[in-house]
């Protein structure tokens, strides 16, 4: 008899419907062979689905079945396949209704003992599955709650499931979860205004987080770079809906929402190591996964000591940082992920760190220090919009009692900056200022002639390229929304140069 259910293949971010056709033959030698592109993993069901079965109380056909995942020409890789083949085998041994599994959507991984362990991407396949019924592992089944117009069937093992479909037991359909009631408010691990001294450094920060520009914090070892660095992570404003949606896809397909979770309520905030491989930074594998690019999609990619990491590693963030995607090719996939992400970075001035240091004396040669520097390029250096000096703080500042901004302060104008370009890019695909094109430059950005003047004087004697030219003024129109001003002034500019400096 054979038997067709359906499931799904996620590549990437792509989902693609995939016909699982079980046949159990009523003549030939008893077997079970799985055919259509399956990777080691796929195959390996065999043994899976035939132990869940038995030890779910069924009786496994000692007959000849043979399972097809068509399209033949897809690739197939992971466990969720488990439940579709064995639901096919099941319908087409005359242990559970045919029909009632006809039009809904299979995908989990089953245990040996019949049950269903989490399974990453099943937000996509709510996603691809909009008015169809699924049924995908209760542990895994919230991801799919959040998608409007989906049913969705939280099986948590293939006895129940059989139940169900025999009218014995019904599974209730999860509720629709609401996203933006998860969403929540950012970390305060560190206040900013527990960070003493610093102000030009804090004001980059808040200028960083309110436009999505990159931004690279560079001084002495102890002056609190770090501190700061993690300060961001409180500054940062909500995730919008449409936003939260967005990430959750990459950490769902990535496997690394944890059980039962339904959605990333915070901004990512990624903290790697340096030594961190290619691959690690911007994804691959012979199955494409996203890499720490990808995963600080909407957030901040974070990279002390920015020198010591590989100049590989390095040069791989050039194609994402411009682009705000990074594609990976492979000979069996080529798939892109989104990878629009603030970089912060943290640097010394010399492989010492004491390099103009007040009170240290600095013990590198010049050789050394030329070296160290050339550990980042040009073309790296010159895709960060803000350079801020954070110098030795004097120790009168740190008995001060001084009371600078609370993060909470900070990000409530962090807010309303953000909410200035979701109205200004309502009808872009876009969500900073960061992120604007040439041409939403020359729509969205009007120069006093004043500021373009002092632009003009900057990019001729400090020869900036044409990317150095347009993040100037993105920066510029940054800095004029924290004023709440339409157009962009000389004072405006003039800051936004002053944020130019080189290490």
């Amino acid at each position: 008899m054979l038997v067709k259910i359906k499931s799904v293949a996620n590549v990437g971010l792509e989902t693609t419907a995939i016909e699982v056709e079980v046949d159990v033959a009523s003549q030939g030698f008893p077997g079970f062979n799985i055919v259509g592109l399956a990777s080691k993993a796929v195959e390996e069901a065999r043994e899976r689905v035939k132990t869940a079965i038995t030890n779910s109380g069924f009786d496994f056909p000692p007959k000849k079945i043979t399972v097809n995942l068509a399209p033949a020409d897809i690739p197939k890789d992971g466990a969720a396949y488990d439940l579709p083949i064995a639901v096919g085998i099941l319908a087409a041994s005359a242990q559970c209704s045919e029909k009632s599994t006809q039009g809904a959507i299979f995908f989990g991984e089953l245990s040996l003992d019949g049950s269903l362990r989490h399974t990453k991407g099943v937000l996509l396949v709510g996603l691809y599955a909009k008015n169809n019924a699924i049924y995908v592992p209760i542990e895994s089944a919230n991801e799919a709650a959040v998608v409007d117009n989906v049913t969705v069937y939280p099986v948590r093992n293939l006895r129940e499931l059989v139940d169900h479909f025999q009218d014995i037991k019904k599974i209730e359909p999860l509720k629709h979860i609401e996203i933006q009631e998860l969403v929540i408010d950012a970390n305060f691990e560190v206040d900013l205004v527990d960070v003493a001294g610093q102000e030009q450094a804090k004001r980059a920060l808040t200028i960083a987080a309110a436009g999505g520009h990159n931004l690279l914090m560079f001084g002495p070892p102890g002056t609190g770079k770090t501190m700061l660095a993690k300060g961001m992570a409180g500054i940062l404003p909500p995730l919008s809906s449409l936003e939260a949606l967005e990430v959750t896809r990459i950490y769902s397909v990535a496997g690394l929402l944890d059980s039962g979770e339904s959605l990333v309520r915070r901004r990512p905030y990624r903290h790697p190591h340096h030594g961190v491989s290619p691959a690690g930074m911007v994804g691959g594998g012979s199955n494409p996964l996203p890499g720490e690019v990808s995963l600080s999609h909407l957030g901040v990619l974070f990279l002390d000591e920015m020198a010591e990491f590989p100049r590989s590693v390095l040069e791989s963030l050039r194609q994402p940082m411009e682009d705000g995607t990074v594609s990976i090719v492979r000979a069996s996939a080529h798939v892109s992920y989104p990878a629009s992400f603030t970089l912060l970075a943290a640097v010394n001035p010399c492989p010492c760190g004491y390099l103009g240091h007040p009170r240290r004396e600095c013990k590198c040669t010049d050789k050394m220090i030329r070296k160290y520097r050339s550990r980042i390029s040009g073309p790296i250096l010159d895709r960060i919009d803000l350079h801020v000096h954070v110098p030795a703080v004097e120790i009168e500042k740190l008995d001060s009692s001084a009371v600078g901004q609370s993060s909470l302060n900070i990000r409530n104008q962090v807010i309303l900056v953000r909410k200035i370009q979701e109205i200004r890019f309502k009808d872009e695909k876009i969500y900073t200022n960061s992120q604007m094109g040439n041409k939403h430059v020359k729509k969205y950005c009007e120069l006093m002639p004043d500021a373009q003047r002092i632009l003009k004087l900057a990019v001729e004697k400090f020869d900036l390229s044409a990317r150095s030219y347009f993040r100037l003024i993105k920066v510029s129109r940054t800095i004029a929304d924290l004023d709440n001003c339409d157009k962009i002034l000389v004072n405006h500019m003039a800051e936004a140069l002053q944020y130019r400096q080189q290490i």
